[in-house]
């Protein structure tokens, strides 16, 4: 069965996509930029404060598809 994911802890998905989808025991996550989740604004001007923002998104989400 297919589960659509969503997380309140990582920027909503823009667009007609979801943040993720559990099919068969897998999780499928959409891509993710580096969006601080609560002022939805772009964090950082470097790729290690941005690949952070986006590592916490993204496992966000998954803790989220645990539940």
């Amino acid at each position: 069965m297919k589960k659509i994911i969503e997380s309140a802890d990582a920027p909503e998905a823009i667009g007609p996509y979801s943040q993720a989808v559990a099919y068969n025991g897998i999780v499928y996550c959409s891509g993710q930029i580096a969006l601080h989740p609560e002022t939805l604004e772009m964090v950082g001007r470097d790729v290690q404060s941005q690949t952070r923002q986006v590592m916490a998104n993204l496992g966000q989400v998954l803790e989220a598809a645990r539940a």
